[in-house]
């Protein structure tokens, strides 16, 4: 692509499509290496200034079960995510692959294997797509290496790069990439990270309807392999999508279960879902 005339996020948009034979590739280590992963938090309390935003939440998901999290504003999903990766200060049981987290800082715990994205996607704007690619799989090699041209890609990244649908913009600097293309990005960077637990925040927001189709199915797949969490406000996109779910209001549980059962809940209904005729979209707290 030539550099004087630079790629717009708006001609970028939609040229990239997701790889599923790329993909297993990516996923390529052998099952049993997840297998015995789980999510578990238990009597989770996290407070502002006196506000109490998360108040004793007891949660457990497992490899395999692509969890949502929902809620309307106020309900504590962020909170909870930034409670696991060290980035709120919490009290409680946090538990990750036998592993606390609660207290770690937030390098260890990505050390644990726990991984995450952020509702603006937290890429490397001024470095290209395979550079960004290239230091999240790089954690072991030394800083002034990772910015050194190579004659060849490590395979891992390679694929990783195929699998989010980049492949084509390689050499592209991320702050161009569209907004759905950085949340891809982002996905691809704890894949090559290995990371076990991915905790999602809205992963498809300011997508097209084709690309949050493909955004599910690799959810999907992933999530059969590794533990997934993500924090959404897309209902049609977790009816897709989501293996179950666990509805938060006034940073507690309210109800847990398949996406029939949550929705059957009288419960949600009344304080997130509202009457059948209302709007099933919320904003992300």
């Amino acid at each position: 692509m030539s550099e004087q005339t630079p790629p717009t996020p708006a001609a970028l948009l939609g040229e990239g499509q997701l790889d599923p034979d790329a993909l297993e590739a990516v996923l390529a280590a052998p099952v049993e290496r997840f297998r015995h992963d789980y999510l578990e938090i238990r009597g989770l309390r996290v407070s502002f200034d006196g506000f109490v935003a998360v108040d004793g939440v007891d949660l457990t998901v497992t490899q395999g079960d692509l969890r949502f999290l929902i809620g309307p504003n106020g309900a504590g999903k962020t909170t909870i995510v930034d409670a696991i990766t060290g980035l709120a200060a919490a009290t409680g049981s946090v538990r990750f692959g036998g592993v606390d987290l609660l207290g770690k800082p937030s390098h260890r715990i990505a050390r644990a294997g726990v991984g995450r994205t952020f509702q603006t996607a937290s890429v490397f704007d001024e470095l290209s797509v395979l550079q960004n690619l290239d230091i999240a799989a790089g954690a072991s090699r030394r800083a002034h290496t990772l910015l050194r041209r190579r004659s060849g890609i490590p395979d891992d990244v390679e694929a990783a790069m195929e699998t989010v649908g980049l492949a084509h913009l390689r050499d592209v600097t991320a702050g161009v990439l569209a907004h759905g293309q950085k949340q891809w990005l982002e996905i691809g960077m704890l894949l090559v990270q290995d990371a076990h637990l991915l905790l999602l925040d809205e992963p498809v927001a300011g997508m097209s309807q084709a690309e949050r189709e493909e955004t599910g199915l690799l959810l999907q797949r992933i999530g059969a392999q590794r533990t997934v969490v993500v924090v959404e406000h897309d209902m049609e996109f977790l009816r897709s999508f989501a293996s179950s779910v666990t509805v938060l209001h006034q940073g507690r549980v309210l109800s847990e279960g398949t996406v029939a059962e949550v929705q059957a809940d009288p419960r949600v209904v009344e304080v997130y879902l509202g009457t059948a005729s209302t709007s099933t979209t919320t904003k992300e707290a």
